[in-house]
């Protein structure tokens, strides 16, 4: 009987490990990236049409994780051609001196419930700044769901040079929102 119980014990402690699952495969086309800013009071949503994320997110051992994710800003859509010109212009986004913004990550913390903050660094226009972006977990059979958010200023990036670095017109707190889909991959 005991021998029974050692090997039953066995094989369930090589199952749980053999079948850890990592989440690694983002799903772009399932996954988005919003902001709102607001103008004036009135809130003006946007997104950005491309970017590209990896991520290695196991739930069991989420302190190990980590996240890269890379914005395309010119892909930005402000909600009309006017905006959208406006803002990849150099009092902006600058996008021909700085073409992508990056996010990576420099931690996870578990907060319980599903609920976690990826700690990292954020950079925008050659400024780099420390950032938190909460988020929740969700899996969804083979996937998992990433959905979170963060408050960013814009001015600790430089982003609305001169005429437009008057906040009373156009906010300094931008809410960014995302959705990343990933899928898994069996870690052996």
């Amino acid at each position: 009987m005991k021998i029974r119980t050692l090997t039953l014990t066995a094989v369930l402690l090589l199952a749980g490990t053999a079948h850890a699952v990592e989440f690694n495969q983002v799903d772009a086309g399932k996954s988005s990236l919003a902001f709102s800013s607001k103008q004036m009071g009135v809130p003006v949503p946007g997104n950005f049409k491309r970017f590209t994320s990896q991520i290695a997110f196991d739930p069991a051992k989420p302190t190990a994780a980590s996240t890269t994710l890379e914005i395309d800003m010119a892909s930005i859509d402000a909600g009309s051609k006017d905006a959208n010109d406006e803002v990849v212009g150099k009092q902006w986004f600058n996008v021909k001196a700085f073409p992508t913004a990056k996010f990576v990550s420099t931690g996870v913390k578990a907060l319980g419930g599903n609920r976690y903050e990826a700690l990292g660094k954020m950079t925008i226009k050659g400024q780099t700044r420390d950032l938190v972006a909460p988020f929740t977990f969700k899996q969804e059979g083979a996937s998992g769901v990433f959905d979170g958010g963060f408050v960013l200023k814009r001015m600790d990036y430089n982003i609305g040079e001169g005429p437009w670095a008057d906040v009373s017109a156009v906010a300094n707190e931008i809410e960014i929102k995302f959705h990343v889909v990933a899928n898994a991959a069996a870690k052996k």
